[in-house]
């Protein structure tokens, strides 16, 4: 069992909802995210998705793109993403990490290297947002033999044709998107999304996460209460790119946490 696993499976025994909490690694600089990083726990989050910045992120709305530029225009590299998350490992061994992100990273680096790298750095899952399940073997299947989960991305256009394709060797959880387009761009319903994360549950064993749309404590509380937990991740980020003070990012983030655990 990796660490999301155990996660899940307390939560579950516990009869919580899970809250996961994305930041771009880098951003502003790589202090302030390793900062910001090491409080997200304390705030109530119970796994973490790190951003591997990228120049070309097809997936990310405005705010999660300027935070990837911000990180480059700062130095910040695959490399020094996995530092933070070796520092990070320093002071929690307990809280899973997954690394978000595009593959051209990785496959410059060489997959056999990275996944290598990542595992002892800490890493325990890969979202990897433009490898398809047609390509597998690039990716997904070595990854989870070297003991990394592989998240998936469901949409609400997976229709029941390719949902089986995608869940195929997904591990760890499932993400569902709950908007039609890029992150940040809409606000999540959970009218609409409940019937589509039953629709999911119905296929897979696997906790189903749902993200994208999510800024408030009630909309996390509401999408918490139709699945098995939320992620927000521009909100936080516009908090970092806004130059709040730490306390004051970490004392948001408890508040969508704590919205999200009510669920």
């Amino acid at each position: 069992m990796t660490r999301i696993d155990q996660t899940f499976a307390k939560l579950k025994a516990e009869g919580r909802k899970a809250f996961v909490a994305y930041i771009m690694g880098g951003d502003p600089d790589l202090e302030t995210s390793l900062a910001v990083m090491q409080g997200l726990p304390g705030a109530g989050v119970d796994i973490i998705e790190l951003g591997v910045p990228f120049t070309d992120p097809m997936a990310d709305g405005p705010t999660i793109q300027l935070a990837g530029q911000r990180a480059l225009e700062g130095g910040q590299t695959l490399e020094k993403t996995l530092e933070i998350v070796r520092r990070f490992r320093e002071g929690d061994s307990t809280t899973p990490i997954v690394l978000m992100g595009y593959y051209n990273p990785i496959y410059s680096r060489g997959v056999e290297r990275f996944l290598v790298d990542a595992k002892t750095a800490g890493v325990d899952g890969l979202i990897v947002v433009d490898l398809p399940p047609e390509e597998d073997s690039e990716l997904c299947i070595p990854a989870q033999a070297a003991g990394l989960n592989f998240i998936r991305l469901a949409t609400p256009t997976t229709d029941a044709k390719r949902l089986p394709k995608v869940l195929e060797n997904t591990s760890g959880f499932v993400y569902y998107v709950s908007i039609t387009g890029i992150t940040g761009a809409a606000a999540a319903q959970a009218q609409d999304v409940g019937p589509e994360v039953a629709r999911i549950k119905a296929q897979t064993d696997l906790p189903v996460i749902v993200g994208f749309g999510i800024s408030t404590p009630d909309t996390a509380q509401a999408i918490a209460s139709v699945a098995d937990g939320c992620v927000v991740g521009s909100a936080i980020v516009k908090q970092v790119a806004d130059g709040k003070p730490l306390d004051e990012v970490l004392s948001y983030v408890k508040s969508l946490s704590d919205g999200a655990h009510r669920g």
